[in-house]
């Protein structure tokens, strides 16, 4: 956080006849006390299960030998990733409905924004990798352990990483070098860059073209690698004179698709379009569902077709059921 604070005060331009502004509040969905009430009961729902269910994708992978490949570690990260996400946005939120002071520090929205873009395009250009690593796995099987050994596998989600932290700190000295005079209610359950520019007195057209810039650079790599990723893998499908290696192909690459495609849409949706288009009650509902439902319905989407992770899972409640049988027979 501290390191954070000096690098947005070393770039923030001093302001003349305004004051700054040093929190924000978060107005969130509604002001109606049972809706609140019953909001915060299904969020929290949501967030227990996406922690349970993406914690417990990375645990399996932790102690079942036979998910230890790229394709799980990749599918770990993921999971690791998503319960990150979440936990960025969901507990200020769940406290927000319950609380009459729904304010967040200036630096305190900074650093959400911050690690809430960090970890948005990390999941972009990681997806991206598992693509490739599908590739792989299906295009060449024979040399797959070689093609994505630790010295490929682990540099591919190390830049991921790398790639999310550059676009992070673009956008968050970008967008906290601005002045805000005008009003601190940011129409929003999270400090995201399109409410923050609404509410900025002063010009954001450079904001808006570097948001509309970044964002679609990121996601034309990504999808690009995706596409031509699974143009190969359609021609190994292609090639395949087994019935079963097609429909096992088809249900691992499905779930990955499924995946991609939901969040792709939603990135696309609320960023890759003319700022006029721009409505922020709307656009407060499709960011919620990338940054709290999606994380949820990740392990779901690779968990429910995938053979091996039910096997793991199975395996891991039986050895638990076990172990609790020979602790209650002592």
């Amino acid at each position: 956080m501290s390191v954070l604070s000096s690098t947005l005060e070393s770039y923030r331009i001093p302001l003349k006849n305004t004051s700054e502004v040093t929190m924000f509040i978060l107005l969130g969905f509604t002001d109606d006390i049972v809706l609140q009430v019953c909001l915060f009961s299904l969020f929290l729902a949501i967030y227990i299960f996406t922690l349970v269910g993406n914690l417990g994708l990375v645990l399996l992978v932790m102690v079942d030998s036979r998910l230890h490949n790229p394709m799980y570690y990749f599918l770990s990260v993921l999971s690791s990733i998503d319960a990150c996400y979440s936990s960025v946005v969901t507990p200020k939120m769940l406290v927000n409905f319950l609380a009459e002071n729904k304010d967040i520090s200036f630096f305190g929205c900074a650093a959400q924004m911050m690690l809430l873009v960090t970890l948005g395009t990390t999941e972009s250009f990681l997806l991206a990798a598992m693509a490739y690593d599908r590739y792989v796995a299906i295009y060449n099987p024979l040399r797959y352990s070689v093609s994505m050994s630790p010295r490929v596998y682990v540099p591919l989600i190390t830049a991921s990483f790398v790639g999310g932290i550059m676009n992070a700190t673009f956008h968050t000295v970008a967008t906290f070098n601005l002045s805000f005079c005008a009003s601190n209610e940011i129409n929003h359950v999270f400090c995201d860059i399109p409410p923050l520019l609404a509410i900025s007195c002063s010009d954001t057209y450079i904001n808006q073209l570097l948001l509309f810039c970044l964002v679609s650079f990121i996601e034309i790599f990504s999808i690009l690698v995706i596409l031509i990723s699974y143009s190969f893998i359609l021609l190994a499908i292609l090639r395949m004179r087994s019935a079963e290696g097609r429909r096992k192909v088809f249900s691992t690459c499905g779930s990955h698709l499924t995946g991609v495609s939901i969040y792709h849409g939603t990135i696309l949706f609320m960023y890759v379009r003319p700022s006029s288009s721009y409505s922020l009650d709307h656009d407060m509902i499709v960011s919620t569902f990338y940054t709290i439902v999606i994380p949820m319905l990740n392990p779901i989407i690779y968990s429910l077709r995938n053979k091996d992770v039910k096997e793991a899972t199975k395996k891991l409640f039986q050895r638990l059921w076990f172990m609790n049988n020979t602790r209650s027979s002592h």
